[in-house]
């Protein structure tokens, strides 16, 4: 299908953007055109989430990864929900991120780009369009941008105004980040109160408190000698999210008025996935007018000229920081798959950042039926996709991860072990299963191992 945005801002052609000609794929069916127009004319009124020049920040920060500089650690939820916008839950996600990237800045000693899966995950792509259950066929759910999750006629109608509600979640939640991350909250010495509320005999939690102790000594010596850096007082936490829905991003795409160029300002990074990077669609044409740090996810079927297609679309400049290629091929593919692709792109003189989704390419359904990835394969792609990089002489950019905050079930293995059996106690994800806590510390502290030995 096309996409449906027929508003634009103030200074851009009548005849729209030239991506809104081009077929989209994984676009909702909506079901009264009237009501998807006055939603998007809203839309396209309300202010920006983010701000041009945010973006631009970012693009600097990414190309000090690009370079081999930095790290980024990107991570948050499968998908955000409308009912998961609460204080508690924001700041548990925020936590576990600030967690790792002390973990991965102290432990590795790497500059850490800080990006989270937050404020506009709303919306999934799916493998198929319909489910059925007990002979009733319904609209498949596709985040709560688009649809409920409850298996009802109602809950599964495509409902415009979703993507209203996705806006102004958005916004809240990007209120309650930027209280956080500039308001004390994620003061360095703060490393202790992040673990405050952990299980005490978790072997992550313990092992975390131990570098808490370290970082507190290192922060001691550093005031006794006078010296107290504001950058220890607020970190830098940026919003990404993946550009599925593009009648809500265009709806939320700008003119600047600093440079004439085009920004999505629903968030500071876009990406573009596996099953929308069809190169003569409306998502990557999307992806080439914006302005903004770009991400696109590559599978173990990309081949060495879709890729070096991509960066001629997507970063005809060669500029660094623009572009962003995350790789999610599987533990078993990794190491074959990933090679050529690095070794032709790095000789074809592109500089993107390389970082590692060991999520998607890992997931399997458990005898109790439920969508499950082991903890084991997550971290042995993250293992291979340093091997291949090692072995390049290229530099491993950075990982990609499902996470949450809380003390989910939803992943089997880590240190404290999630068995199948267990699935079922704290199973709470809408689609995908992500890392909790503890696994996501283990991971944090395993990479920053590999990072030192890369």
């Amino acid at each position: 299908m096309t996409v449906n945005v027929e508003t634009h801002p103030e200074g851009d052609s009548a005849q729209g953007f030239s991506w809104q000609s081009l077929p989209a794929a994984q676009q909702p069916e909506w079901p009264d055109p009237e009501a998807l127009r006055k939603s998007l004319a809203d839309l396209a009124s309300y202010p920006p989430l983010v701000f041009a020049g945010e973006c631009d920040q970012l693009r600097t920060r990414l190309a000090a990864v690009a370079k081999g500089e930095a790290f980024l650690l990107q991570g948050g939820d499968c998908a955000e929900a409308f009912d998961g916008v609460s204080a508690d839950q924001i700041r548990n996600k925020l936590k576990t991120l600030l967690q790792m990237a002390v973990v991965l800045t102290y432990a590795a000693s790497v500059p850490v780009v800080k990006v989270g899966r937050i404020a506009g995950q709303y919306s999934k792509p799916r493998s198929k369009p319909t489910e059925t259950r007990d002979g009733v066929t319904l609209p498949v759910y596709r985040g709560d941008s688009v649809n409920g999750f409850a298996f009802t006629p109602e809950a599964r109608r495509p409902d415009p105004e979703r993507l209203k509600r996705m806006y102004n979640a958005s916004a809240s939640t990007l209120n309650l980040v930027r209280a956080f991350t500039t308001g004390g909250y994620a003061d360095l010495r703060q490393v202790h109160a992040w673990n405050q509320d952990f299980v005490r005999n978790s072997p992550s939690g313990q092992r975390y408190e131990r570098l808490a102790k370290e970082i507190d000594s290192a922060l001691s010596f550093m005031n006794a000698c006078g010296v107290d850096p504001e950058e220890f007082r607020t970190v830098e936490f940026y919003s990404s999210h993946e550009a599925l829905v593009l009648d809500y991003e265009t709806a939320l795409t700008r003119t600047d008025s600093r440079t004439g160029k085009l920004y999505d300002v629903s968030g500071h990074m876009v990406w573009i996935g596996e099953r929308t990077r069809q190169l003569d669609h409306a998502h990557i044409e999307f992806a080439s007018q914006i302005s903004n740090p770009i991400g696109v996810k590559l599978g173990p079927t990309t081949s060495v000229d879709e890729a070096l297609t991509l960066i001629d679309r997507l970063d005809p400049e060669r500029e660094p920081g623009r572009l962003t290629f995350i790789t999610r091929m599987g533990a078993g593919k990794v190491r074959d798959n990933l090679p050529q692709l690095v070794e032709k792109v790095t000789a074809s003189g592109a500089v993107p950042v390389w970082i590692c989704d060991p999520m998607h390419g890992n997931t399997f359904e458990a005898e109790t039926g439920h969508k499950t990835r082991r903890f084991d394969d997550v971290l042995d792609e993250v293992k291979g996709f340093f091997e291949v990089h090692r072995a390049l002489g290229t530099h491993p950019g950075g990982i990609h991860v499902e996470l949450t905050g809380d003390d989910v079930t939803e992943c089997v293995g880590g240190g404290d072990e999630v068995f199948v059996d267990d699935l079922h106690q704290r199973y709470e994800t809408a689609c995908d299963p992500r890392l909790n806590r503890s696994q996501s510390l283990d991971l944090a502290f395993l990479v920053a191992e590999m990072y030192r030995g890369a």
